[in-house]
This record gives structure tokens, C-alpha cells and sequence, in this order.
């Protein structure tokens, strides 16, 4: 019982310091040859989106919110992959083959 408490401490003490490292993450992605860059850290938050003023002459909203949808779901995935990175070593092959956002 003890050897469980002891490994429950360390998978929390693990959990912790990943997550702090997730937060200093920094990725940048563009859309649109870099018409659209954005900025997110490894919590997925937001950090920036730069719009370059070219991208406003036309005036095409509709152009404007794909390059933005593109950019951030670019940095989403990059977060993922870094994410995926950190604990393939930690999870070392527990997942089976199984998909799990995040883990595989």
C-alpha cells in the first residue's frame, strides 16, 4: 500500500511539472504565406494574433476568419503534438495503439 502511495505522489509530482512546461510552450503558427500569425502557449491560451494589413485591403471578412481559423488550429495541433511528444516518454507504450487526444 505504501509503494502506491509513494508512485500516486511521483505521478502527481510528474503531472505537475508537465503542465508547467506546457504553459512555457510557445508555438507560432500562419496561415495565408503569413498574412495571419498566431501565437498560442502550450494551455492552448491564445497568446497574439497579427493580421497583416495587407490581408485588410480587400476587405473579405470571410477570407479573413479562414486564415484566422487556419492559424489557430495549426497552433492547436502543434500544442498537440508537443503535448504527445512529453508524455510518449512517460506514458512508454501504455496506451496500446489506442488513439487518445493528447496521449497518442
Amino acid at each position: 500500500m505504501r509503494n502506491l502511495q509513494q508512485m500516486m505522489q511521483q505521478v502527481k509530482k510528474m503531472q505537475e511539472e508537465l503542465q508547467q512546461q506546457m504553459e512555457s510552450l510557445r508555438v507560432e503558427a500562419s496561415s495565408g504565406g503569413g498574412m495571419v500569425t498566431v501565437r498560442m502557449n502550450g494551455a492552448k491560451r491564445v497568446l497574439s494574433v497579427k493580421i497583416d494589413p495587407e490581408a485588410l485591403k480587400n476587405s473579405d471578412a470571410e477570407m479573413l476568419q479562414d486564415l484566422v481559423q487556419a492559424a489557430v488550429n495549426q497552433a492547436l495541433r502543434q500544442v498537440d503534438e508537443a503535448m504527445a511528444d512529453k508524455l510518449g516518454g512517460l506514458t512508454g507504450g501504455l496506451t496500446g495503439g489506442m488513439k487518445i487526444p493528447g496521449l497518442s
